[in-house]
C-alpha cells in the first residue's frame, strides 16, 4: 500500500495548471492545517475555494476535524493558499498521496510552506494549550523505509539525496518567537522537537516512555513526510504543533486522550494560532519571483 505507487511530474503540472484555470492567485505562501486549526483558512480575503473532491489527482479527507477543502485567497499582503484538512498516511493513502499538494505547490509558485498539527506533549514543560514550533523531527516512519521520496527520484524537483538537518527555517522560527513576546503569548511558546508515527491509535505507555527517553517533546501522526518533500524541492518550512493533550506515560495515571479533546483544545487556541501565523505571514520576506502565470519546474 505504501511502497510502490509513483507519481510523475506530468501528474504533478495536471493538477497545478487546472488549479491556475480556475483561480487568478498565485500563491506565495502555503499552510497545512492540522486538526482543529481550520479556521486559518477562513481569515484570507478574496476567497476561491475548491473541494479536494473537485481537484483532479487529490486524495480525500476522511478524518473528523479536517473540511477537505484548498482555499486560495490573500492575507497582510501575501498571496496563500490553505489547505482545510491534510492526508494521513493511516487513512491508507500512500505517502506519494499524502504529499502529492507540496509539489502542486511548489509549481505554483509557493515558496514558503506552513506546516501545523494538533500533538501530543511528552515534555513536562509543555502543557495543552501550549503552541511548540518545531525546530526538528523524527520520522519514525521513514527510519522504518516508509519515505515519500522512495523509488526513482524525480529530478525536475529535486537531488536525490536532499539534507535534512535544517529543514525548519530558523530565521522564521526566531521571527515567531520575537511576534509571540510582541503579542504577549511568550508563556504559551517554545521550541521542541516532533515524532511522527504511524496511527490512528494513540500510544502505549512504553512507547511514551520510549519516545521521551529519545528527546521528543511532542508526538503527532503527520507533518514529517511533507516537510521531507517540501525540503526536496526547495521550500522553506515553519512548523508549530499545538499541544492538544498529554501523553500518559505511567502505569499509575488513569487519564486517556481522545480526538473529541483533541479537536476542543484546538478550538480553545485557535485565535492565537490565528493570530501567530497570521503575522508571521505579514512579516515574512517573499522574494516575488512567482508572477508568471504558468510556473513549472
Amino acid at each position: 500500500m505504501h511502497g510502490k505507487e509513483q507519481i510523475s511530474h506530468d501528474e504533478y503540472q495536471k493538477t497545478a495548471e487546472w488549479l491556475m484555470s480556475q483561480t487568478q492567485h498565485r500563491p506565495q505562501v502555503a499552510i497545512i492545517c492540522g486538526s482543529g486549526l481550520g479556521m486559518l483558512a477562513d481569515t484570507l480575503k478574496c476567497q476561491d475555494s475548491f473541494a479536494y473532491s473537485d481537484i483532479p489527482g487529490f486524495p480525500q479527507s476522511t478524518v473528523q476535524g479536517h473540511a477537505g477543502r484548498l482555499v486560495f485567497g490573500e492575507l497582510k499582503g501575501k498571496t496563500c493558499v490553505c489547505m482545510q484538512g491534510r492526508f494521513h498516511m493511516y487513512e491508507g493513502h500512500s505517502l506519494c498521496k499524502t504529499t502529492f499538494p507540496i509539489r502542486v505547490f511548489k509549481l505554483l509558485g509557493v515558496e514558503t510552506l506552513i506546516v501545523t498539527n494538533a500533538a501530543g506533549s511528552l515534555a513536562d514543560g509543555l502543557q495543552p494549550g501550549d503552541i511548540m514550533i518545531i525546530k526538528d523531527h523524527i520520522n519514525f516512519p521513514g527510519l522504518g523505509g516508509l519515505n515519500p521520496l522512495s523509488g526513482p527520484n524525480e529530478d525536475k524537483f529535486g537531488s536525490r539525496f536532499p539534507a535534512m538537518s535544517g529543514c525548519y527555517d530558523k530565521g522564521l522560527r526566531c521571527l515567531a518567537m520575537e511576534i509571540a513576546k510582541q503579542q504577549g503569548v511568550a508563556g504559551l511558546i517554545q521550541d521542541g522537537v516532533y515524532a511522527m508515527v504511524g496511527g490512528p491509535n494513540f500510544e502505549t505507555i512504553a512507547e511514551a516512555r520510549l519516545l521521551h527517553r529519545l528527546g521528543v517533546d511532542a508526538v503527532g501522526m503527520s507533518t514529517a513526510p511533507e516537510v521531507v518533500v517540501a525540503t526536496h524541492c526547495g521550500l522553506r518550512v515553519f512548523g508549530l504543533s499545538l499541544i492538544t493533550n498529554k501523553v500518559v506515560k505511567s502505569y499509575e495515571d488513569s487519564e486517556s486522550v481522545n480526538h473529541e479533546g483533541v479537536l476542543e483544545v484546538g478550538r480553545l487556541r485557535s485565535h492565537t494560532v490565528q493570530q501567530l501565523v497570521t503575522e508571521l505571514i505579514s512579516r515574512m520576506e517573499i522574494n516575488n519571483n512567482n508572477n508568471n502565470t504558468n510556473n513549472t519546474v
